[in-house]
């Protein structure tokens, strides 16, 4: 069973889980993954609203449940645990599943958090085609997230959209939720170390994207390229950057 939606916005304090959500932790898990994952989730809570400003848009348009892809930019190493927590503390108590670049999986602490909250490896450079495999069963049973740019943004603006999103989501035909973030960069950004606290973070969620026009095109590059620019055309949008985006990468 499925907790009930949770509706709380706002605050800068941590984000308790509902009793629905804890009632939902007991079942499936053991004492040990029930303690982590509890654990995992409140110092989360308190680090992203605690020790940070973070505000959440846009959750009604996120639906609970499989089949649904979360599209983001990229900007912090922190994304990839950011997501997953605010739809925990918004949308639903389930795993939202991620592929991420094998080097964090070094990390031990990093391999724990990420790897519990559904993250997996993929390994760069040589197409990882177990990890496309898998990610492309996800998408059609599960709820993923992606970032179109493939890697994370090194000025803080949005980077060109990735062909191979575009026929990940071609061939797996999700629900496409655009997720901007905002200021995760400033929290943490590429090639820094020491996290920059009490910065102001945002998560907006847009509308479900109609792809059928391009679902009823021929498997071809161009039409997974569309749809890629597609996604990240809706990102930017979000980000109030769609006309800035759209000169640097036009169709």
């Amino acid at each position: 069973m499925r907790p009930a939606r949770s509706h709380y916005r706002g605050g800068y304090g941590p984000a308790a889980p509902s009793p629905a959500m804890l009632a939902a932790l007991q079942a499936p898990m053991g004492v040990g993954q029930r303690l982590w994952f509890r654990f995992s989730w409140l110092m989360l809570a308190v680090f992203f609203r605690g020790l940070n400003h973070l505000n959440i848009s846009g959750s009604e348009h996120v639906p609970a449940g499989g089949g649904v892809l979360l599209a983001a930019n990229h900007l912090s190493i922190f994304d990839t645990l950011l997501i997953p927590w605010v739809n925990i503390a918004t949308i639903c108590l389930e795993v939202v599943w991620a592929p991420a670049k094998a080097e964090l999986f070094d990390i031990p602490l990093v391999n724990r958090i990420i790897t519990s909250w559904g993250a997996f490896p993929v390994h760069r450079g040589g197409g990882d085609m177990r990890a496309m495999r898998r990610l492309l069963d996800l998408m059609q049973r599960e709820k993923v997230m992606l970032f179109p740019e493939g890697t994370r943004s090194a000025d803080g603006g949005l980077g060109a959209a990735n062909r191979v999103v575009g026929k990940l989501i071609y061939l797996a035909r999700p629900v496409v939720i655009p997720t901007a973030l905002v200021g995760t960069d400033r929290l943490l950004a590429k090639g820094r170390m020491v996290p920059h606290l009490f910065s102001d973070l945002e998560v907006r969620f847009g509308p479900p994207l109609d792809l059928q026009c391009y679902y009823q095109a021929d498997d071809t590059k161009a039409t997974a390229q569309a749809i890629a620019h597609t996604v990240m055309r809706s990102i930017a949008r979000l980000r109030g950057e769609e006309e800035t985006w759209l000169a640097r990468f036009p169709a």
